[in-house]
């Protein structure tokens, strides 16, 4: 395997792109593999590395179909829900809570949340 180009960070040649400059455009890298790499130096880890695709390489973002809508749609739906109360907390659930605000912390002067 030949060893990829390396470029300094902001001096890559016209014709690259990563993934969010190649999404911005419209595009997705369609398979190929990674072409060069950007190098960030920073002082005291390693340095931040980019991956790099070629433009004419890519291939045009697949149209959202109204199947793949009602899956985003029922994903997102399922992060809203609350597992203790089932309800549409209106907001996604915080992971370190694993439940809506008001069933992480209840109020003693409310009354309980029914199912």
């Amino acid at each position: 395997m030949a060893a990829l180009p390396v470029f300094r960070w902001r001096l890559a040649p016209d014709g690259y792109a990563t993934r969010r400059q190649l999404r911005a455009q419209g595009l997705r890298p369609g398979g190929q593999e990674v072409a060069a790499q950007l190098e960030r130096p920073r002082r005291r880890r390693g340095p931040l590395v980019a991956h790099l695709y070629r433009i004419d390489a890519a291939k045009p973002v697949r149209p959202m179909t109204p199947g793949r809508w009602a899956a985003l749609a029922a994903a997102n739906r399922a992060r809203r829900t609350c597992p203790a109360c089932r309800r549409d907390a209106g907001y996604v659930i915080p992971a370190a809570l694993g439940m809506c605000v008001p069933c992480a912390y209840p109020d003693p002067a409310d009354p309980p949340r029914s199912v």
